[in-house]
């Protein structure tokens, strides 16, 4: 019995050994089909998205042409219909929100992760995330009645007076003082922006080999120095893709534009000036869009945003691919 047992043990041994691989092999195969599904899902979803703008916005295209894109007339009486303002509008309220909210988040991220004593650093942190929580009518609401008298009242009277008699820079800051404006929806959208950025800078600067950052203390480095040389190198893809998500937010935002914006179909110079964007005036008019050629000027804003912020992130992968081409030319 005893010079049995070891040979049928071995024999169920090579049995099970012999299914493995098909089983495994039979369950690979399933598991690489069901994820490749997952990721073609995307890329179709994507396809009938635009696909579905095209063809909400033929007649517009077959009307106007590329023209809509340089006509800053929008007469729904006269059914004359165009997209520059609220394309400049969405441009430029954006441009305002990264150029303050990239800064800030990033002094932020650094003080996080390199000056921030122990105990404040957690609550911080959530403070952080809980204003990135807070959701976009609230800003809205309190953009218009708390943040926009007080902008009226103190900072635009200050902001006319100091730089609007400065040559070429006064044209930004030129007209009276309304309170909403392109550059008070700019500045609630960098607001809005900066939890995001500076919640992945934060992740992303902790993501950095300490003793890389040890070293270059111990060379002489200052922590600017070790931040710009070290920190940033070793993480660039992780910052340009926050600030991508926070450009992002920045040119879709709706409700929260809608509210501070002034909704007005002017194209002025001036910040200060009311204007549209192309979120805001989908949010307001597709109620009261009568008519088939109304409903699809509308839709091809929607398709312009949809290409916008395609073109924007395409951008942003071109930038990344030509710092790494650059790293590796200099290695």
């Amino acid at each position: 019995m005893s010079a049995v047992l070891p040979i049928s043990e071995s024999a169920r041994t090579d049995e099970v050994a012999a299914r493995s691989p098909r089983h495994g092999s039979w369950g690979d195969a399933l598991f690489e089909n069901l994820t490749r599904l997952f990721a073609l899902l995307v890329f179709a979803l994507l396809a009938a998205i635009l696909i579905s703008l095209v063809i909400g916005s033929e007649l517009t295209l077959q009307k106007y042409g590329l023209g809509f894109l340089w006509s800053a007339q929008w007469d729904p009486v006269q059914e004359n219909f165009g997209a520059l303002v609220p394309i400049y509008g969405t441009l430029v309220t954006s441009l305002i929100a990264m150029l303050i909210g990239v800064p800030v988040s990033f002094g932020i991220a650094l003080f996080l992760t390199e000056l921030s004593p122990t105990w404040l650093k957690r609550p911080l942190g959530t403070a952080i995330e809980l204003l990135a929580a807070i959701p976009s009518i609230i800003y809205g609401m309190w953009g218009l009645f708390v943040f926009a008298p007080l902008f009226q009242a103190h900072v635009q009277p200050a902001l006319i007076e100091s730089l609007g008699s400065v040559p070429g820079l006064g044209r930004l800051f030129a007209g009276p003082p309304l309170g909403i404006g392109m550059l008070t929806a700019g500045l609630i959208l960098s607001i809005m922006v900066i939890p995001f950025i500076a919640a992945v800078m934060r992740d992303v600067f902790e993501l950095v080999p300490p003793l890389l950052k040890e070293s270059a203390y111990a060379l002489g480095a200052t922590t600017w120095e070790v931040m710009w040389r070290v920190v940033l190198p070793y993480t660039k893809v992780g910052v340009v893709g926050g600030i991508m998500l926070g450009l992002g937010r920045a040119l879709g935002e709706t409700m929260a534009v809608t509210f501070v914006i002034g909704n007005a179909y002017q194209l002025a110079a001036s910040l200060m000036a009311p204007g549209n964007s192309i979120a805001s005036a989908l949010a307001n008019e597709f109620t009261e869009a009568v008519g088939d050629v109304y409903f699809s000027a509308l839709i091809e804003l929607g398709l312009l945003l949809f290409l916008i912020t395609t073109i924007v992130l395409a951008f942003s992968k071109l930038l990344l691919m030509r710092l790494a081409r650059h790293e590796g030319a200099r290695t």
